[in-house]
Parts: structure tokens; C-alpha cells; sequence
């Protein structure tokens, strides 16, 4: 098995052996959890002059709620709606997969460098997504990059529509 660091880099190279292992490790899923609170806390930290202290605790919470409904979202839609014949995967799967998939979050935190914040937001953000594609593909065992970004994009929509949902009902 290999050490925690070296799967949070190999995920940030996208290699795509690393996303097949931690589909297969079941015993993955606490490093993933640590994937996504470490690439939370440094969005906090590089995003700490507009949202302050408290941002990074708000911050690490939604990203783990959104983590796990991102997750569910993407196995129904791609075990349910968007199967193909080799399609096999479970929810845990995912979790492993897409919580690594978060590892180029981590910098963000170079965020906290005065005129950088939206540059490196921006880069992290695309360099994230390119990960979560990979993931998808590998977790729901597709032969085509096309549907997992399908899946991908299906799962954003649906989760904006339900984020502004619940967000327009605070007001």
C-alpha cells in the first residue's frame, strides 16, 4: 500500500494507476476523508482575507457534506443514468476516488499571497475538475473521457440547482 503523501501527490499528477488503487482500497476511504479536509483548510487559509478565521471551519464542513452528496450524485447518475455494460461501482468508490481527486486544492493556499487568490482559485479549480473526470472514468469503469464528463457536468447542474435551492431559502 502506499504512503498517504504519495497518493496525494501521484492524484495531484493524475495518475491514473493512483485513481484504480483507491477505487480497489477499501481501506482508502480515511485518506480520502483527509484529502478533502486538507484541500478545505487551504482554500480557507487562501481565501482567509475575504472570509476570516471562521471560514476555514465553515469552509472544511460544507466541503465534506458537498463531498459526500457530489459523490452520491455521481454514482446514480453514473451507474443509473449513464451505464455502460462494464459499468460496476459502488458508493464508496466514489468517495475514494473524487475525495482524492481534490488533492490540487492543496493549493490554494498560496491563495493568502496578496494579488494571487483568483489565479491560483482559478488553476486549482480547472486542475480539480481534470481530476474528478479521471476519477469518474476510472471509479465507473468507462472507456470514454466524454462520459465522465457528461456525468461530471450532469451532477454540477444538479447540484447548483439544489445549492441555490437551499440557499435562496436562508434569505
Amino acid at each position: 500500500m502506499s504512503s498517504f503523501s504519495d497518493r496525494l501527490f501521484r492524484a495531484a499528477k493524475l495518475d491514473v494507476n493512483l485513481y484504480e488503487e483507491v477505487e480497489a482500497d477499501k481501506g482508502a476511504l480515511g485518506q480520502a476523508i483527509a484529502v478533502v479536509i486538507l484541500s478545505s483548510i487551504a482554500a480557507g487559509l487562501g481565501s482567509i482575507a475575504k472570509a476570516g478565521i471562521s471560514g476555514i471551519l465553515t469552509g472544511t464542513i460544507l466541503a465534506l457534506v458537498g463531498w459526500f452528496i457530489w459523490a452520491y450524485l455521481t454514482y446514480i447518475i453514473g451507474t443509473k443514468l449513464l451505464p455502460t455494460p462494464k459499468t460496476e461501482a459502488n458508493y464508496g468508490e466514489l468517495l475514494r476516488t473524487i475525495g482524492f481527486s481534490s488533492s490540487p486544492g492543496l493549493i490554494r493556499v498560496l491563495g493568502i499571497i496578496p494579488g494571487l487568490a483568483g489565479i491560483v482559485f482559478l488553476v486549482a479549480g480547472v486542475w480539480m475538475l481534470v481530476a474528478m473526470i479521471i476519477a469518474v472514468r476510472h471509479a465507473l469503469d468507462y472507456q470514454s473521457t466524454l462520459r465522465a464528463v457528461g456525468v461530471c457536468i450532469i451532477g454540477w447542474i444538479i447540484q447548483a440547482i439544489v445549492l441555490g435551492i437551499f440557499f435562496s431559502m436562508l434569505r
